[in-house]
């Protein structure tokens, strides 16, 4: 049986992929720079609220302050777009297509660049999304896979093929 993928990284699929690196290998320090983010807003919400003994008095202190915790906040909800964008801008020309056959052996990836062979063991963690695959091999590094794009089986049937290849369990996320 082979399975095949026509994946494009496009912002839809880098969002999917930061969302995924920081759901799984990422999850610890992204809970802590949330919570550092979260507490920082609330903080400097406190410290610049602008009723003082005269009522309310808006400084440029005050307003600068509230526009530093306004793109903080953008940045805490919006992370994995943001992140999204950044990988997307740092992509090599050539490198936003990618045809990709899954065989027993491993996986071949064709790009407008080049072509490049994967074996399942340098799979570090399996993730699924409601549509993408991801095979995560570091904390920087993954790969997604547009199940749209599956043809060859069904998505069922390419899951249960990639962790009897790989050994792992795919994680699901939402």
């Amino acid at each position: 049986m082979e399975f095949t993928f026509d994946t494009v990284y496009d912002q839809k699929a880098m969002t999917a992929l930061a969302h995924v690196l920081r759901k799984t290998v990422r999850h610890k320090h992204s809970r802590r720079s949330h919570l550092f983010g979260w507490l920082a807003m609330a903080l400097g919400l406190w410290l610049s609220w602008p009723f003082g003994e005269d009522g309310l008095t808006l400084s440029a202190r005050t307003i600068f302050t509230w526009l530093v915790l306004l793109v903080l906040l953008a940045t805490l909800l919006w992370e994995d777009r943001l992140n999204g964008f950044i990988a997307l801008k740092r992509t090599l020309p050539g490198l936003t297509r990618a045809h990709t056959v899954f065989g027993l052996e491993g996986y071949h990836s064709t790009t407008d660049v080049g072509s490049s062979d994967f074996p399942y063991d340098k799979i570090l963690m399996l993730a699924e999304t409601k549509e993408y695959f991801a095979f995560i091999f570091g904390k920087s590094h993954a790969q997604v896979y547009d199940k749209s794009s599956l043809s060859g089986g069904t998505v069922e049937e390419f899951r249960r093929f990639i962790e009897e290849k790989t050994g792992k369990v795919t994680q699901k996320l939402g």
